[in-house]
């Protein structure tokens, strides 16, 4: 029975790790931009730059992860991540430029994909091999969690305490992640195969990194997170923008709540009936969300944006990931669930610094009513690259 056991101490453990550090990244991500152009008088462009580098940093450290893995081991690069993210945490207090603050922000996202990479293969040890897809959805919640704590943390304390203190609290989080990772036992790998080494040195140097597979989904994840981050990045300002701040300090807990509520059954609809069943009307949803928060003024209608928001993004990410894995085999597919991802944070990343470039000739609302626009044209791109070949049929999440 100890074998089948889930909640062991080791996978309470990392799950809290991953919990803490997802939402010490989305607490800065709402507030960082603001940060930028009212402490340091950065423009709205750079202000986006800074806050999507965190995650070009993320995506290098994920690229980077193996080999990092490779010389030091799963236990050191973990320490290693979390170190650095430790460190850069710190570095906040002393950012006195836009350039230096773009230098933290890299080093903070790169330590971030290293250790949460390294989360990520540890956990998938750690869950007992028959309870392992129920493991990872555990697993996987501590992320749903952390990505509603941390925004309703950050907008709060934007409203009622300085950035000292939110630059304080991320400190203390990195360091309690940094101390729990030396209670976790990591399991001893097995012994490499051979045979597997040999094929892997017959493939492409792309294959070794990218799933060609999963790149079809992965695609249209990155096009709707650049539209999900005009969101992520800039909603704090836009509700200042409209006096309705109150309101926003409530929005990522509304989405939240969405995506908990709406899981279960959007997860059991595609296992009944596909995958198009759920992904056409949530990027569909995800579309009038935005074009929804291009004419809000109250915030009653912010707070259904953010419901809104968590139908469509909330379920088309988690339904899109489960694309990916099902599109490979099984040797492969922790390398497209990583396209995945990769994606994921691409469009997370470079979204910001693109859009905070338009706005600087639009306003918010304009750029809201344009990115409800690509939203919709992301229907007709997941038809062409995957919804006309997908079959009606139950898929595994």
């Amino acid at each position: 029975m100890n074998k089948n056991r889930l909640w062991s101490r080791d996978f309470i453990l990392t799950s809290l790790i991953n919990f803490m550090m997802v939402l010490v990244f989305y607490m800065l991500v709402v507030v960082i931009a603001g940060y930028a152009v009212t402490a340091l008088h950065a423009s709205k462009a750079e202000a986006g730059l800074i806050s999507g580098l965190f995650i070009v940093g993320t995506l290098i450290g994920r690229f980077m992860i193996g080999q990092f893995t490779n010389i030091l081991g799963r236990q050191k690069t973990l320490w290693l991540g979390l170190t650095g993210f430790c460190i850069s945490a710190g570095l906040y207090f002393i950012a006195t430029s836009s350039d230096f603050l773009l230098a933290v922000r890299f080093i903070h996202g790169f330590s971030y994909g290293l250790a949460s990479s390294i989360l990520g293969a540890i956990i998938a040890q750690i869950i007992p091999v028959t309870r392992r897809g129920e493991g990872i959805g555990y697993y996987s919640l501590s992320s749903t969690v952390g990505t509603a704590v941390g925004p309703l943390l950050g907008i709060y304390l934007t409203l009622h305490a300085s950035y000292l203190w939110i630059f304080s609290l991320s400190m203390i989080i990195a360091l309690l992640c940094l101390g729990i990772s030396f209670l976790i036992k990591i399991p001893a790998l097995p012994e490499r195969n051979l045979s597997l080494d040999e094929e892997v040195k017959k493939t492409s140097l792309l294959q070794n990194f990218v799933e060609i597979k999963a790149v079809p989904i992965a695609i249209v994840v990155f096009i709707a997170s650049i539209c999900y981050s005009s969101v992520l990045s800039f909603i704090n300002f836009y509700a200042q923008e409209l006096q309705l701040e109150q309101s926003a300090a409530l929005f990522f807990l509304v989405y939240s709540i969405a995506i908990l509520a709406s899981r279960p059954f959007t997860g059991k609809l595609m296992d009944q009936k596909g995958e198009n069943v759920v992904m056409y009307p949530a990027l569909f949803i995800l579309a009038l969300a935005l074009l929804l928060l291009s004419v809000v003024q109250q915030g009653s209608l912010l707070l259904i944006c953010g419901a809104l928001l968590g139908l469509g993004f909330g379920n088309m990410q988690s339904i899109a990931q489960a694309i990916a894995v099902k599109s490979t085999s099984l040797e492969r597919m922790e390398l497209a669930t990583s396209t995945f991802f990769i994606a994921l944070d691409a469009g997370l990343g470079f979204g910001p610094f693109i859009l905070g470039f338009v706005l600087n000739h639009i306003s918010y609302a304009q750029m809201y009513f344009y990115s409800a626009w690509i939203a919709l044209a992301c229907i007709a791109l997941y038809f062409v690259l995957h919804g006309r070949h997908a079959r009606v049929k139950a898929i595994t999440i």
